[in-house]
């Protein structure tokens, strides 16, 4: 999930950050750097309608995870230890502007935790002040428990703030098929055979592999799996396309009749394109989140700001749940929290976003894996991808 990114183009939350900007950015109440398109610009007027008026927010998008991370490696002095004589030159203020001022929190994706903490970019949260973080679901609040290391710890410190989520889709050309894929098994189906194009991601390829084989995502030993080699290769043949950027245009011209994605992409074009449908596999899918992060600042500095926590309580409650659910093409991880009478009949109707429990509870996260496991589906893709 590293290469996760959003492409929307969102002018509204642009224009909201510009207007939720205070003068003195370095001097406001809160100050966030937030991946752009994940927070809809209704959620923020909300929150800031909860605030004294006196108050002051910074909250500035970026476009990629990708820069995110390299924010917080810049901001500990990191960013020039893998760019050899890059590093180096000078500075240019056109080329190079200075970053932002240090952020309260900035977005990660979940798949960014584990580098996050081992290079010691971030800190713990401190939660205890947060009264929601009570009430949201054991399966989140497990995800962003971990060691310092990065690994999952069931008493582990708070390192994240879980705030949308989304899932890995199968989307298909409703046109061109007279039946309707619905478990990852569909792929190997010979009448696919050059017709699918899928993100080149190797955790996510041999995770619904073996899920295909009853397995899970994060299974450690893949020795215990000896279809598992046999089943990729043959899904390899069926595949046209791997890419993270372009995985779905070949699907909106009919190049291809399946693509697999992530959802924040695919349900907007399902939405714009009557020929393309999308589906939760029936066996269960990947699960990402994205998540609130405290940038590692000076000593002392680790308590949350009384606005800093507001922010994180307002995110988990009722109204932020139905607006993000609604508005930003992901769901809130407290979305089944929420009495259904008091969603939307745009969310209640969306089996991509409301997802069948029976499904839901077969879903996973993409875990860290050991250094050993890890090699071995490096190795195994390896083998794949050059057959």
């Amino acid at each position: 999930m590293l290469s996760r990114r959003s492409f929307i183009t969102t002018t509204g939350i642009l224009a909201l950050g510009h207007l939720l900007s205070s003068c003195g950015g370095s001097q406001a109440d809160l100050r966030v750097l937030l991946l752009q398109g994940s927070i809809p610009p209704q959620l923020l007027k909300a929150f800031r309608q909860q605030l004294p008026s006196a108050s002051s927010l910074d909250f500035k998008p970026q476009g990629q995870l990708k820069e995110l991370f390299e924010l917080l490696e810049t901001w500990q002095g990191k960013d020039g230890e893998n760019k050899g004589l890059l590093a180096d030159l000078p500075k240019i203020p056109v080329i190079n502007p200075p970053p932002p001022s240090l952020s309260d929190f900035i977005t990660l994706g979940d798949g960014w935790l584990t580098d996050a903490i081992k290079k010691e970019l971030i800190e713990p949260i401190s939660i205890d002040q947060v009264q929601a973080w009570d009430s949201l679901p054991e399966r989140w609040q497990r995800l962003v428990r971990r060691d310092k290391e990065g690994n999952l710890q069931e008493n582990g410190l708070i390192w994240a703030a879980p705030y949308r989520w989304g899932t890995t889709l199968m989307a298909y050309r409703s046109d061109q098929l007279d039946w309707q894929p619905r478990d990852w098994s569909d792929l190997w189906d010979e009448r696919l055979s050059d017709r699918i194009s899928m993100v080149d991601q190797y955790r996510e390829v041999m995770g619904l592999t073996l899920k295909k084989l009853g397995q899970s995502y994060n299974t450690q030993n893949l020795d215990q799996v000896p279809r598992l080699q046999r089943e990729l290769f043959n899904l390899n043949q069926q595949v046209k396309y791997y890419s993270d950027e372009h995985y779905l245009q070949p699907l909106v011209v009919g190049d291809v009749w399946v693509s697999v994605g992530w959802s924040n992409e695919i349900i907007p074009l399902v939405r714009k394109n009557r020929n393309i449908k999308a589906v939760v596999p029936a066996s269960g899918t990947a699960i990402w989140s994205d998540v609130w992060v405290k940038p590692k600042g000076k000593e002392g500095s680790t308590e949350l700001s009384q606005t800093a926590q507001q922010w994180l309580d307002f995110c988990w409650q009722p109204q932020a749940a139905k607006l993000m659910s609604l508005f930003a093409d992901a769901a809130s991880p407290m979305i089944n929290t929420v009495d259904k009478k008091d969603l939307s009949p745009e969310i209640i109707n969306n089996p991509l976003l409301l997802i069948e429990s029976a499904i839901f509870e077969q879903c996973e996260f993409l875990e860290p894996l050991s250094k050993i496991a890890e090699e071995q589906y490096i190795k195994l893709w390896k083998e794949v991808r050059n057959s």
